[in-house]
């Protein structure tokens, strides 16, 4: 049995603190507690999930542990890749793994943080849908140990995977897992707990930071934190929250592949009467990821070309290339040549087709991996269709009865997005938070992304009290 401080991270996705107040009692008890500090988290180019967590977790920039973002582009299959699981494309060493070199008997519980799959912790639960042979897709989660997938859903029942993502997202799954962070708790007792709490990433990207309605938002995710801390502290638990970014107001959207289909860099091969992008052919295009986009330019005789082009873009606020890379920590063959940040009020769409009619069949339904970039329209119903529930539902009664159909029931209006992020915040009321009791942390001190990692060392390498 291991002998150092037991923690929970809980990691509250979009908080910052313009979010902590009158509609956060307890984040700000907590907070207010003499002992407790924040510090502002000044976050890495991209400032997006993956990059982020893998950052927290190993202390290293992207070049260091090879995550550039949530999408990049596979140069050898000619192939993008969007939000894969595997933790060995995590290529630095995990917090845990330095934790175990002074103590073997460390364990760790990772519950839905990214790159969680074939992971050196000793429990995960991490969401992943079976994908039938007849075209059908089972929502479901993927656990380790393998058994332990039967008996949490035995206990908590099936996870609500459509409140996890998608038009229908919102705070059962942040329940959801928050209920099996007690249950491997209870049942487990790890040293680490890793909580991936997503709930305000939903409506701070469908509304904003400023919609009026934020305040039962916001309501609701303080009270599942509130009842972890109390949960965790009334087992001997230190609690710590974080955050991976902020959510800035944004409403100007760049089409940046359809810029490149202008110039004549995109092609496209024609699939049952829609565009579909062949990105090995493409002499230019973009894997758009929020605020950042990779840019990936297959004939290098175009490349001064496209960078210009790239920075005369109405919104994009820097083109990060050459020896730039290196110095912000994106010198990775996974990145793009380019990189594009835009400013905090733009953000970066995948369309590349010229006509709605002609978009892909994946353009109007959830895909996270067909789709060439992060699509946050996912994050609506079409306005058009009426009764969208019910439309949803029937059909995935037809899926169930073992038809064949395509929920298409998404927006092509990248215009009723209202938040993101990926860019670099220049006020801290923008920026992620730290929050715990830090040996070494001063209260409202600036701490650098790769920093945070020895802050966590440094709570949980303390002798449990």
């Amino acid at each position: 049995m291991s002998l150092l401080q037991r923690t929970a991270i809980l990691n509250v996705v979009g908080l910052t603190p313009r979010h902590i107040g009158p509609e956060t009692p307890f984040i700000s008890e907590f907070l207010a507690r003499q002992d407790v500090a924040i510090g502002h988290v000044e976050p890495l180019i991209p400032a997006v999930t993956s990059t982020m967590q893998a950052t927290y977790l190993t202390g290293k920039s992207a070049a260091g542990h090879g995550i550039v973002g949530n999408c990049w582009y596979d140069r050898d299959y000619a192939e993008h890749r969007n939000w894969k699981q595997s933790n060995h494309l995590v290529h630095a060493r995990k917090l845990w793994e330095h934790l175990r070199e002074a103590d073997p008997a460390y364990t760790v519980a990772k519950l839905f943080w990214w790159n969680n799959l074939y992971s050196t912790v000793d429990y995960s639960i991490t969401p992943r849908p079976i994908y039938r042979v007849d075209g059908r897709k089972i929502f479901d989660i993927q656990t380790w140990p393998m058994e332990m997938a039967k008996q949490v859903k035995r206990k908590l029942g099936k996870f609500p995977f459509q409140a996890f993502w998608g038009p229908m997202s919102g705070i059962e799954s942040s329940h959801w897992i928050a209920r099996s962070a007690r249950w491997v708790e209870e049942k487990h007792t790890p040293n680490l707990n890793l909580v991936y709490l997503p709930h305000l990433d939903y409506p701070l990207q469908r509304t904003g930071p400023n919609h009026y309605n934020l305040s039962q938002e916001l309501g609701q995710i303080d009270a599942v934190v509130g009842d972890l801390i109390r949960f965790f502290e009334g087992r001997g638990v230190q609690p710590i929250l974080l955050s991976e970014y902020g959510i800035t107001e944004v409403d100007h959207p760049i089409h940046i592949n359809r810029v490149f289909r202008e110039k004549g860099w995109i092609v496209c091969r024609d699939e049952v009467g829609t565009d579909m992008i062949d990105l090995g052919s493409c002499k230019a295009f973009a894997i758009p990821d929020h605020q950042v986009a990779h840019i990936y330019v297959n004939d290098r005789s175009i490349l001064n070309e496209v960078r210009d082009t790239v920075a005369e873009i109405e919104g994009v606020a820097e083109v990060i290339d050459g020896s730039m890379r290196n110095y912000r920590g994106l010198e990775h063959e996974r990145a793009g040549d380019l990189i594009a940040v835009s400013n905090i009020r733009s953000w970066f769409t995948y369309y590349y087709w010229e006509n709605d009619k002609r978009a892909p069949d994946y353009a109007r339904t959830i895909d996270i991996h067909r789709k060439p970039g992060y699509d946050p329209v996912e994050l609506f119903f079409n306005p058009k269709i009426r009764s969208p529930k019910f439309k949803v539902a029937m059909k995935l009664l037809k899926k169930t009865l073992g038809f064949r159909m395509t929920l298409d029931v998404i927006p092509l209006d990248a215009t009723l997005v209202k938040g993101s992020h990926g860019c670099v915040p220049e006020l801290n009321d923008n920026r992620p938070v730290l929050i715990g009791k830090f040996p070494n942390l001063r209260d409202g001190e600036t701490v650098s992304a790769q920093r945070v990692y020895q802050h966590l060392y440094d709570v949980c390498s303390q002798p449990e009290m």
